[in-house]
């Protein structure tokens, strides 16, 4: 299972019909859909600005010449000026002719919505207004064993374009071996921030299980739950005043509060199905993780 939102099929709408799609969703789920990541002890993140979604242009209707699709498919952070960190599952297994864009606007659904009325049936035109297009890098390993699977990728993007459309200040990464160093005893005591794009836990409805909301960046404490070589996994219990991730915030952010700085030590891959209990991330200190980023960013 991974955190990829293009997966879960709510989000997947063509550019023409996002805001009549979007609104069928809302009246389904009886959710607005301004509410992300989950629905307890989370709150907007306007103030993480380097914090960005993933958007895709794809073909969906089997004619690869002209592609016909357009949503936010994952979330992501700018490392530096023009490299956004994501997940090596949210720019792979995609139809011939995909591109990538990347926004880093509070509130993509509605952008995406808005886009969507005013350059019906052009997916192109579309995307370019809400994002900046990229060009993607997976890393070649992926997907490798359990134990680590290379699940990392960046969107290397035209540095001037970005900086045109917004200003952020670049995610800090850790250095080598950053959460290890600090042992158990710190680490249950690191204050830990996930934040992303993503749905809403699992809701019970008529119709089934439900993940509404998404498209807005969101935040929500977690809590150290576990350190492996490659991973690190976060507590969401609710009754903890934990909060979470869930679908679409795959490569998004798990910052962690060392030396009173707040560093960007691993991103969102899975979790369980219903996003209750824990966040599993990809450790970015791993020597697997800083090999690949070495080629796209300074690393400390």
């Amino acid at each position: 299972m991974s955190f990829r939102n293009a997966g879960s099929g709510k989000r997947r709408v063509s550019a023409g019909l996002a805001a009549a799609a979007a609104g069928a969703v809302v009246a389904m789920a009886g959710v607005s859909p301004a509410a992300a990541i989950n629905s307890y002890n989370a709150v907007p993140a306007p103030e993480r600005t380097e914090v960005g979604a993933l958007i895709a242009q794809w073909d969906d209707d089997g004619d690869a010449a002209t592609p016909d699709r357009v949503d936010w498919v994952c979330s992501g952070t700018m490392v530096d000026r023009d490299t956004f960190l994501t997940a090596g599952h949210c720019t792979s297994d995609w139809p011939a002719g995909v591109r990538f864009y990347v926004s880093l606007d509070q509130d993509v659904q509605s952008e995406l919505d808005a886009a969507g009325q005013a350059h019906a049936g052009d997916p192109a035109a579309t995307a370019a207004a809400v994002g900046v297009e990229g060009v993607p890098h997976t890393d070649p390993a992926y997907p490798g064993p359990s134990a680590d699977p290379h699940d990392i990728a960046v969107i290397q993007l035209p540095a001037a374009a970005v900086a045109a459309r917004w200003s952020f200040t670049p995610a800090t990464l850790p250095a080598p071996g950053e959460l290890n160093a600090l042992g158990p005893q710190q680490l249950n005591s690191t204050p830990f921030e996930v934040a992303g794009y993503g749905t809403q836990e699992a809701q019970r409805g008529p119709g089934g299980q439900t993940h509404p909301g998404g498209g807005v960046r969101m935040k929500a404490p977690v809590a150290f739950d576990a350190l492996n070589p490659s991973w690190v996994r976060l507590a969401m219990t609710a009754p903890q005043g934990n909060g979470g991730a869930c679908y679409g915030d795959s490569g998004g952010p798990d910052f962690a509060v060392i030396g009173g700085s707040l560093v960007l030590a691993a991103t969102t891959i899975t979790g369980d199905s219903p996003c209750y209990a824990t966040n599993v991330a990809y450790r970015l200190d791993a020597p697997a993780a800083r090999a690949f980023l070495a080629a796209f960013v300074a690393l400390p």
